[in-house]
């Protein structure tokens, strides 16, 4: 049976389009960059989705846990934006939220958005805002413009860090 070579390529692109509209997780890749310094410390890296009123919804927060009697959170005010746009409010560690800070490579956050704080936002624009603060180092925040529902045909997106943060990319979770 002969088919068409055009009506494979259209057939396989609808079946990609497919596995897209059905897909309910985002992959957010953060890279955290190998820095050549006397005194290196992880980042502390908060992730959260902001309206235009500024209302946050959290998605994840790396911080040193293991410090003993919660020190860790001490320093979490110095990721300046997360800490004024709700981080101040959390009641730390907050499962499924909280967990501990990585060093340089690249790390991933699946983001679910059947989750019951992200199905139930509005439609309209929003900014994914990633944020790295470091002891004896810098600050970054780096923003991705989306809007919901989210248009699939956006994706995948690409940012870059110039010192704390790397590359930062956002694309449909595959079920690999």
């Amino acid at each position: 049976m002969f088919i068409p070579k055009k009506l494979l390529i259209i057939s396989a692109t609808l079946s990609m389009f497919s596995s897209y509209a059905n897909s309910q997780k985002l992959a957010l890749e953060i890279d955290i960059p190998q820095l050549n310094v006397a005194e290196y410390h992880s980042p502390y890296v908060a992730v959260w989705l902001e309206n235009k009123a500024r209302k946050s919804t959290q998605i994840a927060v790396w911080y040193d846990v293991k410090m003993a009697d919660n020190e860790g959170q001490e320093w979490l005010k110095d990721m300046r934006q997360w800490w004024r746009r709700g981080g101040r409010s959390l009641n730390l560690p907050y499962d499924g939220l909280t967990s501990a800070t990585r060093g340089p490579g690249s790390h991933q956050i699946s983001i679910d958005l059947d989750k019951d704080e992200l199905k139930g936002l509005e439609p309209g624009d929003y900014k994914l805002r990633i944020e790295a603060a470091r002891e004896v180092g810098g600050r970054e925040l780096i923003e991705i413009p989306l809007t919901l529902p989210l248009d699939t045909s956006t994706l995948p997106i690409y940012k870059s860090g110039k010192s704390e943060l790397g590359n930062i990319s956002l694309n449909l979770q595959t079920n690999d």
